[in-house]
């Protein structure tokens, strides 16, 4: 097969194994394969495995070619991958993403429900004003591996998220663009959120904002330690302990695995289209 296709609530990915598939993934590539008309259609694209020194690494692609340095989703997702291929047969094992190692545990047989250290959260700013069309926002903005800027509110939308996303995401704060995401609590143990993915877009579902919402909540003192994340496409449970060091637990599922079509392989091979936006 050319190409494997999950989701993770909703928030799906292409795995391309080179060891399979040779192509040369650069940005305009990545555009075409992932655009949901003229391509297969997903929120990105995982390239792997890269076997290093005994190390199993993969590279994350946003859908508008830009590479990312970690996605919670898609590490559930590549796990996945990897044991439903017989490439990993442990339950539990190490990959290592752009910004460092993870360790992965697969909780069930058929590896649809997976657990990952995604690691220590580090606050950049906590509380601060920001103003995005003529209202001002309290955020919070911190890394877990990639960057988040987190919005509480008394209400969230789908709307709003995606009025203001994109405004956040390419502030000039941000040089380097930031993950957005709206939190609503609903009590200690639930938060709702809506989510702006830097290079995506709107998303469904998202593990790395899941636990950077998660945990801004915490140290606002607004929520406990054990947290259920409430997302459009779904559940995640995320874990804190008092070093701020997370853990998270979500749902995985197959969907699809297959070839290029002979047309679709031509225009990967000539100059796919500059301008499509992602879809």
């Amino acid at each position: 097969m050319d190409f494997y296709k999950y989701h993770a609530l909703g928030n799906d990915y292409i795995v391309i194994d080179p060891q399979k598939t040779k192509i040369e993934l650069n940005p305009e590539r990545i555009k075409l394969i992932c655009h949901r008309n003229f391509g297969v259609g997903s929120d990105g694209i995982l390239s792997g495995p890269i076997i290093e020194e005994d190390k199993i690494k993969f590279r994350i692609f946003n859908p508008d070619g830009s590479e990312a340095e970690k996605s919670g989703n898609g590490i559930r997702i590549f796990a996945k991958y990897l044991y439903d291929s017989k490439i990993i047969t442990q339950k539990k094992f190490k990959l290592h993403t752009l910004s460092g190692e993870v360790a992965v545990e697969i909780l069930n047989d058929d590896a649809t429900l997976i657990k990952i250290d995604m690691g220590t959260v580090t606050f950049k700013s906590v509380s601060e004003l920001l103003k995005i069309n003529d209202r001002e926002y309290n955020i919070t903005c911190l890394s877990i591996g990639n960057p988040h800027c987190v919005i509480p509110l008394e209400e969230i939308s789908e709307e709003l998220i995606k009025e203001i996303g994109p405004k956040v995401e390419n502030h000039p704060l941000f040089p380097n663009r930031i993950n957005v995401q709206l939190l609503k609590v609903i009590d200690r143990q639930n938060i709702k959120i809506e989510i702006w993915e830097r290079g995506t877009g709107y998303t469904l579902a998202s593990g790395s904002s899941s636990c950077a919402a998660a945990s801004v909540a915490n140290k606002l003192g607004l929520v406990d330690r054990d947290i259920k994340v409430l997302m459009p496409g779904g559940m995640i449970r995320v874990e804190i302990d008092e070093k701020n060091h997370v853990h998270m637990t979500g749902q995985v599922s197959s969907v699809a695995e297959g070839n290029f079509s002979q047309e679709l392989r031509k225009n990967l091979r000539q100059n796919p289209p500059t301008n499509l936006l992602p879809r």
